[in-house]
């Protein structure tokens, strides 16, 4: 917990997806951890690091707009002779998607005016010989980058429509008037990856299939801010 950052983040608008809803949008009202994880990630990642999520602050008030989005009713198969797994091994295959054909519209519950808090720290997972301190390295690369506006891909707010803006602060302001205590509900943390041996996604390390299980927590607002507890996983 001593080696920790801070990042405002903040954007017209952003949309952290309930999971229970299976066909319109409806977000959480504040970002959840997977998403702050994934944006700490857009910034700076490597396969011997991982990112905790300690606290997300919400400073600005909860407001929703309902708007309608176009989306794609399919997606490109990975099995069949169609699909991805095909095109890899012959090096030829047609894996365009007709949008005019798949489109659909969907109404969408979204927050707009966002900005958010993130205090985080590093957890190292993989030993690293070339440094007695790996935690202050990897914190030390990552204030560079953030300080300098760079990332890997653009930082978003739960999708990629509704780019993050970002900055890398000591303290973060007092939230404004209008946020107010609340219960969120259960939130999603994030996404554990147990073995399964039925199949799932194969881990490169170690060839391991692994199934993800998504694993929640109880979010409460407190002077806007929502403690994240450590992540409760299955594995052994």
């Amino acid at each position: 917990m001593s080696f920790g950052i801070k990042l405002k983040v903040w954007g017209e608008f952003a949309s952290f997806n309930r999971p229970e809803m299976k066909v319109e949008r409806v977000s959480y009202d504040a970002m959840t951890p997977s998403a702050a994880r994934g944006l700490l990630e857009a910034i700076y990642w490597k396969p011997q690091m991982r990112w905790v999520i300690d606290c997300i602050r919400v400073l600005k008030p909860i407001r929703f707009i309902q708007i309608r989005r176009n989306e794609l009713a399919g997606k490109i198969p990975t099995k069949g002779k169609t699909g991805v797994g095909n095109a890899m091994k012959s090096g030829q295959g047609n894996l365009g998607i007709d949008i005019a054909e798949n489109r659909q519209q969907r109404a969408a519950l979204v927050l707009r005016d966002v900005c958010f808090g993130i205090e985080a720290h590093v957890e190292v997972v993989q030993p690293d010989h070339s440094s007695s301190k790996p935690e202050v390295k990897h914190l030390e690369m990552f204030k560079r980058r953030a300080s300098r506006g760079q990332y890997f891909h653009h930082p978003y707010l739960g999708t990629r429509e509704f780019p993050a803006s970002f900055e890398l602060v000591d303290a973060f302001p007092p939230p404004e008037e209008g946020v107010e205590d609340k219960d969120l509900g259960w939130m999603l943390h994030d996404l554990d990856f147990i073995p399964d041996p039925k199949g799932g996604i194969i881990e490169s390390n170690t060839g391991q299939h692994l199934r993800a299980e998504p694993r929640f927590f109880r979010a409460e607002m407190i002077d806007g801010c929502i403690r994240v507890p450590p992540l409760a996983t299955g594995r052994a």
